[in-house]
């Protein structure tokens, strides 16, 4: 029997289920479809939906799963659903490999990001929507100082944060940016593609990984021969590519990619430390070289609903890409802290803002920081001073 005759099953993945037993077998009498699913998941405003057998389906809404009311989902619902938004090259990649990443749009209500992967045997899927529209900086609620990275003409620029932050949109809506204002080629790899972008007064190529690339590697290897002006990394996920990234800034392009780190120097050491420890010096200053900005950002719930924006922003000063090439990154909190002149701001400072302003419960904001005594001071000085912490 071909895996896709079986029902469910992918491969040859054998595992008990003797706690299934104890379960009530549940009957697909809905025949719900993904059109459906993915309307009510736009209309309700949730960011994800989860499909996962033994549960109804659940949405992420304002970062919270909550689960939506209908039948249980069975093997079969789960993989007819899955299969029902994959092209035949995605089932076979699927089949063979038990994981597949893809994006596709709906016309009139949005694009979709989506993971298909197995779970105890079985099919599951999650799907996150993606708008169509690009929204601006200002739309996110982000400093304005950001929309400096957009000006630079060369250099690496990151945006940094956990699965969830909005670093996609974030850099969209940077290109975006860009897209306007210059006249330059603009070049994207990513797995897969989020948003699409169209030409304005720049040209403007996405290349997806598998479907237009065999690898980050291989895209980034011929990106210097592709005449580009930006060049946007989706993701720094390994050592190759965090040299690429490296050499394309290096050699007089603007490059931006994203991390998945918690803070402006955790971002410096994750990148060096990914080097052996013989080329971590070279390495040091490369990076000290080529590092125009951070970003760090994450999305906190808001009281009232809805989610709000934090963020802690570094751009590479003198002092900074000293730190970095003298290996003093422990230096770099403080001189955050201290350049406000030049827009940047920790992540405290941001998360200390939010709640003065009554958008974030203090309980959510000591959750969030990485020094909660510190957060406690600013937020007890501003309150003492009758101020206002916005920048």
């Amino acid at each position: 029997m071909s895996p896709a005759e079986k029902a469910g099953k992918v491969g040859t993945v054998q595992q008990t289920r003797e706690d299934s037993r104890l379960e009530p077998k549940a009957a697909p009498k809905t025949k719900f479809s993904m059109r459906e699913l993915l309307e009510e998941m736009i209309r309700r405003g949730a960011s994800d939906l989860h499909i996962t057998v033994g549960s109804t389906p659940a949405l992420r809404i304002d970062g919270k799963i909550t689960r939506m009311p209908g039948e249980i989902i069975s093997e079969e619902n789960a993989k007819r659903l899955a299969y029902s938004i994959m092209t035949e090259k995605q089932k076979q990649h699927f089949e063979e490999n038990w994981e597949q990443d893809l994006s596709f749009g709906i016309q009139g209500l949005s694009r979709f990001r989506c993971n298909v992967f197995l779970q105890r045997g079985a099919v599951a899927l999650v799907v996150r929507a993606i708008p169509f529209k690009i929204l601006t900086l200002d739309d996110l609620g982000l400093p304005k100082a950001v929309s400096k990275f957009a000006n630079f003409p060369r250099g690496l620029v990151l945006v940094c944060g956990p699965t969830g932050s909005g670093k996609s949109t974030t850099l969209a809506s940077i290109v975006d940016k860009i897209n306007i204002e210059r006249h330059e080629h603009i070049l994207t790899v990513e797995d897969p593609i989020e948003f699409v972008h169209k030409h304005k007064n720049c040209l403007i190529n996405q290349r997806e990984v598998h479907s237009d690339t065999m690898s980050f590697q291989n895209a980034l290897k011929y990106a210097l021969r592709e005449d580009p002006d930006v060049v946007l990394i989706g993701e720094m996920r390994d050592l190759e590519t965090m040299q690429s990234a490296l050499t394309i800034a290096e050699t007089g392009h603007l490059a931006f990619a994203t991390l998945h780190t918690n803070s402006a120097a955790e971002t410096m050491n994750r990148i060096i430390d990914a080097f052996p420890t013989n080329q971590q010096t070279q390495v040091r200053v490369q990076l000290s070289f080529v590092l125009q900005g951070v970003l760090v950002q994450t999305l906190m719930p808001k009281i009232g609903g809805g989610r709000v924006v934090c963020t802690e922003l570094l751009f590479a000063t003198p002092a900074i890409r000293a730190q970095v090439r003298d290996d003093k990154i422990h230096q770099i909190y403080s001189s955050i802290q201290a350049g406000g002149k030049y827009g940047m701001h920790t992540m405290n400072a941001s998360l200390g803002e939010k709640y003065l302003k009554g958008a974030i419960t203090m309980e959510d904001a000591l959750g969030r920081s990485t020094d909660p005594q510190e957060l406690h001071d600013i937020i007890s000085r501003a309150t003492m001073a009758g101020g206002s912490m916005g920048r």
